[in-house]
Order: C-alpha cells, then structure tokens, then sequence
C-alpha cells in the first residue's frame, strides 16, 4: 500500500471503522500523557486511563451510548494540559494524545463529519516534532527529510497505522475479539508512538 492509497483508505473510513482507527492512535500515543503527568506531578493519568477505558467500551455499545459523550468530552477538556502552562517538551505529546481521543469522541458524536485523515496527520507529525526535536537539531532541510525518511519510529508509525486500516477494511462487525486485539496491538505492550515505555 504506498501513500496514496493509504490516504485514500483512510479517507473512507467510516462509523465504527473511523471511530476504532481513532480510538487505536489515541491509545498508542496514551503513554506520552501519562509520562508526562508524572513527571509534572499531575495525577491525572489514572483518570484519563479510564476515560480511554470508556471509550473503547463505546466501540461495541448500540445505541444510547451516546448520551455520555458530552460528560465524556468535558472530563477530557479538564484532564487535558494547557502547552502554555508548562516549560517542557513532553507537553506536546501529552497535548497530541488528548486531541486524538478527543477526534475519537467527536467521530462518534457526529460521525457525518471525517476526521480519520487529519488524526491519522496528527498521530505522525508528534513523531516527526520528536524525531527533530531530539536527532535533528543540527541538520539542513535535506539531512533531516532523511532523517525522517529512514527514522525507525516512522516506519514504525507507517506500519502501525497501514497494518490498522487493512484490518478494519477486512472487518464486518466489532465484536468482542477484534475489538481485544486491536487494543492490544494499540497499547503495544505500553510502548508509545515516541517508543517511549509506562514501565521505564
């Protein structure tokens, strides 16, 4: 699958199948949040992992599920950091995740409206500031375009999210054990889109 066709199936992505994708680079990217609340003291993470919990519990729910979702999208505005409130780095990434969850939620609020391409931006252009921030300070355009290129956490990312939309195309319905391991290959034994670990 080269760009453009991942682009495209991305692009037609919709329902359960958006809402899954989102949900999926969300808990990818969950570990840059609670690492970064940790290491600002914040004890939030708890709260934000079982804001996370109930959004993937939605992924199954028919109907008047919801009804939850703007109590849903008001918790995460108060669990999410302010970028101008803190001095370090980590905020961003923190700040990334909570902007993914928060797609995943408003996907399933008005699913009219697409929004699987812009995260699917979001979730890469963490790892591209990441990538610049902490390897390519030094480096012309040109040395950091491959930089980029040939980065592990990129590739890694390209496949992550490749591997993700082919599944759900080939999905008919979310039951219970799709649902179990797209959330395990989400989590990824609790390593981030930033490779990044909860248990270091």
């Amino acid at each position: 699958m080269n760009a453009n066709q991942f682009l495209k199936a991305v692009a037609q992505l919709h329902g359960w199948r958006e809402y899954a994708f989102l949900l999926a680079l969300a808990e990818r990217a969950f570990p840059n949040y609670a690492l970064f609340a940790d290491a600002v003291g914040l004890k939030t993470a708890a709260k934000m992992r079982q804001l996370l919990d109930l959004s993937w519990a939605l992924l199954q729910k028919r109907g008047g599920a919801e009804a939850a979702l703007p109590q849903m999208l008001a918790k995460l505005e108060n669990l999410s950091p302010n970028v101008e409130a803190y001095d370090a780095y980590g905020v961003y990434p923190a700040f990334d995740f909570c902007q993914l969850l928060e797609q995943a939620l408003l996907c399933r609020l008005n699913p009219e409206r697409h929004r699987a391409t812009e995260a699917s931006r979001l979730a890469t252009a963490t790892i591209m500031q990441f990538v610049e921030v902490s390897d390519g300070e030094d480096l012309d355009e040109d040395e950091l375009v491959r930089l980029l290129d040939h980065h592990p956490l990129m590739k890694e990312d390209k496949r992550f999210q490749r591997e993700l939309v082919l599944s759900l195309r080939r999905q008919r319905v979310p039951d219970e054990d799709f649902v179990a391991a797209l959330r395990a290959e989400a989590a990824n034994d609790g390593v981030s889109n930033l490779g990044i670990a909860l248990d270091a």
